[in-house]
């Protein structure tokens, strides 16, 4: 056997055998769910919350590295405390484990009181939200929420729920624009994040240079909905990932145009004349903070646009 056929049987001896995954220094997202013994919707929901944590990969995308994949295995009761920490339930579910009624739980979501952390449309092309566990057994035992569970619904809460208040697209859109600018180190990822949000015609008038606008659609992430562009479950996707409420377009497009100064400080979108940019269009005034907004989860963050949405 020649010299350069030897080398090439070592070689994929090397990639093949039982221990080369081990000597890896990363996974893709894929491998390290795997190997953290996770559903993919488990997994997606741990690096979303923070409980694994992701870098960049160097061709691009996300991985986990082997010294985090060895410290999420290290955790106590690894892997039931993680699975019961991404765990999630519908209304049903969700209202058993409070010890309340279906209708009941679905007026503290409406109101904001709990939020959710994923949906998806129904074979009846009804929209099924989906919540943490963890997160209603805290509110279930929180001290503070006690009327709230076995009492009457204060009347300025039944007032807004009767004047059609329904905090959950926007709630979840909040929660939905925290994950996703956590998964991204690029600047203009983050402004395209950002501007995934709003409606096209929002988009233009708050940035108003096509490059720019152009660079924004190519990084926007797409919601993952198994159906054709114009069908209907497309259309109830749309409806939930585009804010709807004025507050939320004013604040959303003032964080548009902050992120897209600083993208630009970054780098010139492909095509755009490297001039210092022009002001925000009239009417947006650009954050003076990043454009990261706190988890609502936090009662400080869920009262907050609780407040908002009754104003």
């Amino acid at each position: 056997m020649s010299g350069n056929a030897i080398t090439s049987t070592v070689a994929e001896a090397t990639r093949t055998a039982p221990g080369a995954r081990s000597r890896r220094t990363s996974l893709a997202l894929s491998g390290a769910a795997r190997e953290l013994d996770l559903r993919r919707g488990e997994f997606e929901l741990a690096v979303q919350l923070g409980y694994v944590r992701t870098v960049s990969g160097e061709t691009g995308g996300r991985r986990v590295t082997r010294a985090e994949l060895d410290r999420v295995r290290g955790e106590e009761d690894f892997p039931d405390s993680l699975r019961k920490r991404v765990q999630v339930m519908g209304t049903r579910d969700g209202a058993a484990l409070m010890g309340v009624s279906a209708a009941r739980f679905t007026r503290f979501a409406r109101l904001g009181l709990i939020v959710p952390v994923k949906w998806y449309v129904n074979r009846y092309q009804a929209v099924v939200w989906l919540y943490l566990a963890e997160e209603l057994r805290q509110f279930a035992t929180g001290e503070a929420n006690a009327p709230l569970l076995g009492g009457r619904t204060p009347q300025g809460l039944r007032d807004q729920l009767d004047g059609g208040l329904d905090l959950r697209a926007r709630n979840w859109r909040g929660r939905h624009l925290g994950f996703r600018l956590r998964e991204t180190d690029d600047l203009w990822a983050k402004a395209a994040v950002v501007a995934s949000h709003l409606d096209p015609a929002r988009v233009e008038e708050t940035v108003r240079d096509p490059y720019e606008r152009a660079e924004l659609y190519r990084l926007r992430p797409t919601q993952a909905v198994p159906a054709s562009p114009d069908s209907p479950a497309a259309r109830i996707a749309a409806r939930i990932t585009t804010a709807d409420d004025d507050d939320e377009i004013g604040w959303l497009r003032a964080d548009l145009a902050q992120a897209v100064v600083e993208a630009r400080r970054y780098r010139p979108a492909p095509g755009a004349p490297p001039e210092p940019p022009a002001d925000p269009p009239e009417g947006v005034k650009a954050c003076q903070d990043p454009p990261v907004r706190a988890d609502p989860t936090s009662s400080r963050g869920m009262f907050g646009w609780l407040r908002r949405g009754s104003s």
